[in-house]
């Protein structure tokens, strides 16, 4: 996303996300492990498969898709994503990797595998992310409403609007299927917010704001919290954010009701 924002404007998001949930569960965390992960690495898009992390980093000219060994954070594979495009969310389809690019409006479609280039598709608006269950696509553009896609064709099939308290969440950004829930980077909060695909309502908020200091990042507004994965075979729950030294791995905590 664009890079040059002021404090006071993300100052603002955080607080209307935090206003406009002031009736829905919250949750703190707990960390289980800490794991390194590429301080160059523009996270935009991060999922779990087969042992390994999948990541995709954004930046014109620097925008990359990664297999990531998960202990380690060594990239043990890479394609460079031409310089003209700005990577964004990715996601696994039965033995492909699908990208979105973000204002370009085409993605691309990669053999899992080896990251070769198959074909390309397009789109509408701007790219975000992406994310699965084990029938549809969902994919986030920015807006309060996420998009439902046919995986195979990659065609818009329906659409989910994200209400908290009935307000609509703006700036959806990374995407993770969790147990039956979409889990959301708020963009340029520390929030993911948890949403009912079925009512698009947020049912829950997980506020990551002390699990790392970005004020030590050399832009902490830009280099924020991004990267949601999820590993369902042992339960693990990841986490990182744009440029960040580290990835968490961590179980959700419930807060008292207020």
């Amino acid at each position: 996303m664009i890079r040059r924002l002021t404090y006071l404007f993300a100052l603002a998001l955080l607080t209307c996300c935090t206003q406009a949930a002031a009736a829905i569960p919250t949750y703190g965390y707990k960390v289980v492990h800490v794991y390194p992960h590429d301080i160059t690495a523009y996270t935009e898009g991060l999922f779990y498969k087969d042992g390994f992390l999948y990541e995709a980093t954004g930046e014109e000219g620097e925008s990359t898709v990664r297999k990531v060994e998960l202990e380690t954070g060594k990239v043990l594979q890479r394609y460079d994503v031409p310089p003209q495009y700005f990577g964004e969310g990715i996601v696994d389809w039965k033995g492909k990797l699908l990208q979105l690019t973000w204002k370009s409006q085409i993605g691309f479609v990669h053999d899992l595998d080896t990251f070769k280039l198959e074909r390309s598709f397009t789109y509408s608006g701007e790219g975000w992310a992406l994310t699965r269950d084990s029938k549809k696509l969902y994919m986030s553009d920015g807006t309060p409403t996420l998009r439902v896609l046919n995986p195979d064709t990659l065609q818009q099939i329906g659409s989910i609007d994200v209400t908290a308290d009935g307000e609509p969440v703006k700036n959806l950004n990374e995407l993770e299927w969790v147990k039956g829930t979409i889990y959301a980077n708020v963009w340029l909060t520390s929030k993911i917010v948890l949403i009912d695909p079925a009512t698009g309502h947020v049912i829950g908020i997980l506020d990551l704001a002390s699990l790392f200091d970005v004020s030590q990042l050399p832009e902490p507004v830009n280099d924020c919290l991004n990267g949601i994965a999820y590993d369902a075979k042992h339960d693990r729950l990841f986490v990182t954010g744009k440029r960040w030294p580290k990835l968490f791995e961590i179980k959700l905590v419930k807060q008292p009701a207020k």
